[in-house]
């Protein structure tokens, strides 16, 4: 089957066409025919597309909305341009698999939308109100341009973490809030969590069962996941992506009563205050520089700049406490699992994060460690470390790929 692969932003999707099935995912031998990114969505957008075997093209086109984003992605995919030849018309494209961050309570797996499901994704909204409208938007433009017989699937990121346990996801506010509104963790992140859990056991040669891991899933967003018995028992973020470790623009954890202390000393209001601590803040709001570790990396290199020095050293940290926080929760752990653009690159930030950590036996192989960038994946601990410490680059879209076709197939996932 050749599914296309939609994960769609407010301004921004990211696609991929793989050709897969029950068998090839069963081989390991799935082939990603394309793949490309839509940035500025709404005027002048930036388009990198990506076609397997050939050269890679930017260019820039006007589009207004998600809707002529994806009808120009089809066409691409479907033209001489592209020369996929597995895909001449729209006909060849046997399904569409959509990233959806926020599934509630109701959703555990990955589903088949229809109009039902579309209207229960509609309903988490509330909870993803950044994120779910544009992942409707997505599902939407398929329909229209591929029609309602072309099946489509929602794999959601708070999906993988449904498996917490009531003491792990709840807060501490009066039970009724929990109740009527739905208030609690529910974690995101988790498809790049649970694919890299996957790669694990294969590079182990264990069972789902035996995964006993926690995972640090390092980009622009950050989260780390305790992993027990292959299940999900503890993530960093919470009701939202706000809550956790330090990210390139979001705080992370802090204390709720900041709110209403900025609010009332800088005359914002509450949106102001959240836009603050989403868009504002984290590693751009500490350095004062950016949000892009890269960069910072050079600067306290170069420069010796005291901010992106400060910002690094809080990233690595806060980082460092919820390793020591899960292996208490989960009473040790066979491995750390680095992923994401700065977990699976950056192997400076990677030996900072385990420095210290030696007391409970995780020790780094410096030269390991320094050469497993830029897409490669193993182990890159000392032979004495009791701890291993493997780096997996994520693909998300990989697991949407295999999901769609599982649920089109009627073949149960874990």
């Amino acid at each position: 089957m050749n599914i296309l692969v939609l994960n769609c932003g407010s301004s921004t999707i990211k696609f991929q066409v793989v050709e897969t099935d029950i068998e090839t995912i069963e081989r390991n031998d799935d082939r990603k025919l394309a793949r490309g990114v839509i940035e500025r969505i709404g005027g002048e957008a930036i388009l990198s597309l990506n076609a397997e075997g050939r050269p890679a093209q930017r260019t820039t086109a006007q589009l207004r909305d998600i809707r002529s984003a994806v009808g120009l992605i089809t066409r691409w995919v479907c033209s001489k341009e592209s020369d996929i030849s597995q895909i001449k018309t729209v006909s060849d494209i046997h399904a569409v698999g959509h990233r959806v961050v926020h599934g509630g309570e109701r959703f555990t797996q990955s589903a088949v939308v229809n109009d039902e499901i579309l209207s229960e994704i509609e309903d988490c909204i509330e909870l993803a109100p950044l994120h779910n409208p544009a992942n409707i938007k997505g599902i939407m433009a398929a329909r229209e341009i591929f029609g309602a017989g072309l099946p489509q699937v929602a794999v959601f990121d708070t999906a993988f973490h449904q498996t917490l346990p009531e003491h792990a996801y709840l807060y501490a506010l009066p039970y009724q809030y929990y109740r009527r509104h739905k208030v609690r963790r529910y974690g995101f992140h988790g498809t790049s969590h649970r694919y890299v859990a996957y790669r694990y056991r294969l590079l182990r040669g264990i069972p789902r069962d035996q995964v006993n891991i926690i995972t640090i899933h390092l980009g622009n967003g950050c989260s780390a996941t305790a992993i027990k018995g292959g299940n999900s028992m503890d993530t960093s973020m919470g009701l939202t992506p706000l809550e956790g470790l330090v990210m390139g623009t979001r705080s992370g954890d802090l204390d709720p009563l900041i709110l209403e202390f900025l609010a009332t000393k800088e005359g914002m209001s509450l949106t102001e205050v959240e836009s603050l601590l989403n868009k504002q803040s984290g590693l751009l709001g500490i350095s004062g520089l950016t949000h892009d570790m890269r960069e910072l990396l050079a600067e306290a290199h170069e420069n010796n700049d005291r901010r992106a020095i400060l910002a690094i050293s809080i990233f690595c940290y806060r980082v460092r406490k919820y390793i020591g926080s899960y292996l208490a929760a989960m009473g040790g752990a066979d491995a750390i699992v680095f992923t994401g653009g700065i977990g699976e690159n950056s192997a400076e930030i990677r030996g900072r994060i385990c420095e210290g950590l030696e007391w409970m036996g995780v020790r780094l192989n410096p030269d390991l460690n320094l050469t497993l960038t830029g897409g490669a994946e193993g182990p890159v601990n000392a032979e004495d470390s009791s701890v291993a410490v493997y780096v997996i680059p994520t693909d998300e879209e990989l697991l949407i790929a295999r999901d769609t076709v599982r649920c089109v197939r009627g073949v149960p996932h874990h």
